[in-house]
């Protein structure tokens, strides 16, 4: 199995870290470049500077490293650019030119650059406040979109799907790129690098004292 599909098998649901030599490429590759000199492979400059103030929106700095400070940005760039496949590439693309119009609007700027965080914050809080209903219709016109593009077809989506589309994605790959990254796995989480007794069915708050276990 290539690189491609071995990472697209783990799947992308929220939180979910699976150590393997791949993954663990793309996060160390992170480790050469610090945010102030990243030029993104996937994004553009201005792009890669909306979604470095966004992961901070979802995951900022408290007793913790904010998600930048980790370098997810970094991460969610990589991953898209070197694992996701070209038509979800170009679909992301479309979801995120619709979020950045429209908090560009809402600010009165022309630049992606220019806009902060509580520019962002806006757009993302109502992109994301929606019912659970209208979250499982907003997921079944998602499907049809790109059904109906794999058929050749040239179909339509709303601007207010498309900004959910792009923040919930975000939202998803930022909590997995933080719980992934290395400082996160070995100082938040319980990170035990050389296994000790098995214990099948233990309390968690007596074993970790309630954390989550680091892959």
């Amino acid at each position: 199995m290539d690189r491609r599909k071995a990472l697209r098998n783990m799947g992308l649901a929220m939180g979910y870290t699976v150590a393997t030599p791949t993954l663990i490429g793309i996060m160390q590759s992170c480790k050469g470049e610090t945010v102030l000199e990243w030029t993104p492979d996937f994004f553009t400059k201005d792009q890669g500077a909306a979604l470095t103030k966004l992961i901070d929106i979802i995951i900022p700095q408290t007793d913790t490293p904010s998600a930048s400070e980790v370098q997810v940005n970094l991460f969610i760039d990589k991953f898209i650019n070197e694992v996701v496949e070209k038509d979800e590439q170009d679909f992301l693309k479309m979801t995120m030119d619709r979020f950045m119009d429209k908090a560009l609007k809402d600010a009165g700027m022309e630049s992606a650059a220019d806009l902060k965080e509580k520019d962002l914050e806006k757009t993302l809080a109502e992109a994301l406040k929606v019912t659970k209903e209208e979250r499982k219709n907003m997921f079944k016109e998602i499907e049809a979109y790109n059904e109906a593009l794999s058929k050749g077809e040239t179909p339509s989506l709303d601007d207010k799907v498309s900004r959910f589309s792009f923040s919930n994605t975000v939202r998803d790959f930022t909590i997995w790129g933080y719980k992934t990254s290395e400082y996160v796995g070995e100082k938040v989480l319980e990170y035990r690098p050389l296994p000790g007794e098995y214990i099948p069915c233990g309390d968690v708050q007596e074993l970790t004292g309630g954390k989550a276990w680091s892959l």
